[in-house]
């Protein structure tokens, strides 16, 4: 196993900005407002010849009684209790608060090795920086800037010298990551790529605030790992977490909720917009996720078309489907199919997160989505499967000329991609190129996923002979 690190301090003391330094990524949000983080978000990081995981958490309010607050501090509880050292930050230029001082009253009760970090103190000379931080009694105050660097590797050295080395620890310990999940929402196959057979699949979560999505994800997780709570805008980050369903292996990414473009007033808000939008384009699957009682809104269909626009496969499910009676039932039927009628490829669920009901055939869906998305096409049926389709139906004429359609082969995969040999196929209407689309995936049964088509037209090696001649 790993060694797991965690993250802990009040807000806004740099706890995203350190996760970044030793992660080597920019997977968690970071602004100047305390706080933005409020899930767990895992990462892998290196020091030397040895990785870990390390875990970033929500600034840590030990006394809060309800809300969000206290849904936040039993996040970093969970940390702490699945930690095998803790990295404690502390703001050096804001000094020793009472808050600081209820944490390491927590801290010393856990009985976790801790490791105490005096944040922002560039410029500052470090014995005056840590100064004041050794009446926490946790030991020596090591003095860091998370922003520059300086000082992160000594508090890194510090932190995994008070963790054993295990034995079978090497650089490759893929295996050995939580259930809570490695890296961040970017780092899936580059689109193209066919994945090996023991990938994992990477299921986007998304939709607009506070249709469920948090639930959905801790329905599956079969845990609170993330914050649900009944407040839009609850999560703010892409969080990526690693689960195993029967012999299948997952990536589940948590977005924020996608708001009207008008309505998103706050920075950290829109950051979380572009997390989510990253989290689409790195999915092999979105979740598409919709509120039956609200119904299916124009900010709904604005995300279903981005996450199409991606060429991402995609499963609909219609959360809190329980609370409608028989008649909204079948509004929300034809509201659906008027509304999002150009995910005609995308299977539907009704279901409920809270109840836990509908989950399973939804992710059957996603394994089928990922299937189609992945699908390989012969070249000689998918030449066969076009020619079928002219017979059915030929390319009008545009003027003298009628395009003609030669040969196909696959050309890439998630989205599956088809390349049209021919001439003239510029001169094809966009609606000839979505009636290809359609027959061929009903050809090759491809559902789940959308089919693109390109189009190559061959060059008329008598057009240059006859340019020459004028």
């Amino acid at each position: 196993m790993l060694p797991t690190i965690a993250l802990v301090g009040r807000p806004n003391v740099g706890k995203s900005t350190l996760f970044n330094r030793l992660t080597r990524s920019r997977d968690a949000l970071v602004a100047d407002f305390p706080g933005l983080t409020r899930d767990r978000h895992y990462g892998r990081g290196r020091l030397g010849d040895r990785p870990f995981i390390v875990v970033d958490t929500g600034g840590f309010e030990p006394v809060a009684k309800a809300g969000i607050l206290k849904a936040m501090a039993q996040q970093a509880r969970e940390a702490i209790a699945e930690a095998d050292a803790v990295v404690f930050i502390v703001d050096a230029r804001a000094g020793l608060t009472e808050q600081d001082r209820e944490i390491a009253r927590l801290l010393r009760r856990s009985g976790r090795p801790v490791v105490l970090a005096a944040n922002k103190a560039e410029g500052l000379p470090p014995e005056r920086a840590a100064a004041e931080f050794h009446e926490l009694a946790l030991g020596a105050p090591i003095a860091i800037s998370a922003a520059h660097g300086e000082g992160v590797r000594g508090m890194l050295d510090a932190a995994l010298d008070q963790v054993p080395a295990a034995p079978d620890e090497g650089p490759e310990g893929d295996e050995a990551a939580p259930a809570g999940g490695t890296g961040g929402a970017g780092d899936a196959p580059a689109r193209g790529e066919r994945p090996g057979p023991h990938a994992r699949i990477k299921v986007a979560v998304i939709g607009r605030p506070n249709v469920g999505k948090s639930t959905l994800v801790n329905a599956l997780l079969g845990a609170e790992r993330m914050i649900a709570f009944d407040e839009p805008g609850t999560t703010r980050d892409a969080i990526a977490i690693d689960f195993e369903r029967g012999a299948r292996r997952y990536t589940l990414v948590d977005t924020a909720g996608v708001r009207r473009r008008g309505r998103v007033f706050e920075a950290v808000e829109k950051f979380s917009v572009i997390k989510t939008l990253q989290a689409i384009e790195a999915a092999h699957v979105v979740v598409l996720l919709l509120d039956a009682q609200d119904g299916i809104t124009e900010q709904d269909a604005h995300i279903a078309a981005y996450a199409l626009e991606a060429g991402r496969a995609m499963v609909v499910g219609i959360n809190k489907w329980d609370a409608l009676d028989a008649d909204s039932r079948e509004r929300a039927k034809t509201d659906y199919a008027r509304k999002l009628g150009f995910l005609g490829f995308a299977d539907v669920h009704h279901l409920s997160a809270r109840e836990q009901r509908g989950i399973a055939p939804l992710m059957d869906s996603v394994d089928r989505a990922y299937a189609a998305a992945m699908v390989k096409l012969s070249t000689p049926r998918l030449t066969r499967a076009l020619q079928d389709a002219v017979t059915r139906q030929q390319p009008p004429r545009a003027g003298v000329v009628r395009p003609k359609l030669r040969y196909a082969h696959q050309g890439g995969v998630n989205p599956p991609v088809v390349v049209v040999h021919g001439t003239a196929l510029a001169r094809l209407p966009a609606s000839y190129t979505r009636y290809l689309e359609r027959f061929l995936a009903e050809a090759f049964k491809i559902r789940g996923t959308p089919l693109r088509i390109q189009f190559k037209s061959g060059v008329n090696p008598y057009a240059r002979a006859a340019r020459g001649r004028e």
